[in-house]
């Protein structure tokens, strides 16, 4: 999973990357183009790529239309978007609560259920989750409850769409340098490093080279699976 190295492992391969205009997305895009992939960059800033709002069914059929009417199919779905909502549980807006859950749980169905038809054997879902959909933070009971509830969802299409051909995965990163967790980052780097086995906060690269080693024929048997993406983090328990 070294994304330093090019190696062609996504030669001619049809991509959906949504969150894709910076950030985390951006990485995902760069890497996979540098491994030859056909890259639909889908973000709601779509001046910096494919509108695609993954909230909006029709929004996802005109993607997937996108991508099949250049390349005749989708051989990867990554679903990347992601929001989060800063509040405690009992001060939580519930339009907030239902916005995040729309974003980070709603947009990967709507994604799954509009690329499949057009997936061949040998196709690959990946859904971001994160260290939050294993253990919660506080004031962050939206965000964990759709990352908890985005684990389900994909052992659950891996299990419906294993006799298509398709793998389904999620991976689970920990603290990543991106605009969503900047504030934290700038802050704190030195406190969240030091916490870390490996000793350093994550980039985004670190998430894009596991996402290769899962859209890549390198997993072929893989499916199911929770990647955890995280220095370590996940390793040990807790300082006292």
């Amino acid at each position: 999973m070294d994304g330093g190295q090019v190696t062609g492992r996504l030669e001619g391969k049809v991509v959906i990357i949504t969150g894709a205009a910076r950030g985390q997305g951006l990485a995902e895009a760069q890497l996979f183009a540098s491994e030859g992939a056909h890259i639909i960059a889908g973000d709601v800033l779509d001046h910096e790529g494919v509108y695609l709002d993954v909230t909006s069914a029709e929004s996802w059929s005109s993607a997937v239309a996108l991508a099949v009417e250049r390349y005749g199919r989708v051989d990867v779905l990554l679903n990347n978007a992601g929001v989060r909502a800063v509040a405690p549980v009992h001060e939580m807006p519930i339009a907030e609560f239902q916005r995040v859950l729309d974003i980070n749980l709603i947009g990967p169905l709507l994604g799954i259920q509009a690329v499949v038809p057009h997936m061949p054997r040998g196709s690959s879902i990946i859904n971001v989750s994160s260290l939050n959909g294993l253990a919660a933070n506080v004031n962050t009971s939206a965000y964990t409850t759709s990352k908890f509830a985005l684990r389900g969802l994909t052992k659950s299409a891996a299990l419906d769409l294993g006799p298509l051909g398709i793998r389904v995965n999620a991976i689970l990163p920990g603290v990543i340098r991106t605009p969503m967790v900047s504030y934290i980052v700038d802050e704190y780097e030195e406190r969240l490093a030091s916490g870390l086995p490996l000793g350093r906060i994550g980039e985004p690269i670190d998430v894009a080279s596991a996402a290769l080693f899962l859209a890549s024929d390198d997993s072929a048997w893989v499916s199911g699976l929770d990647l955890t993406i995280d220095g370590g983090q996940m390793a040990s328990t807790p300082k006292l």
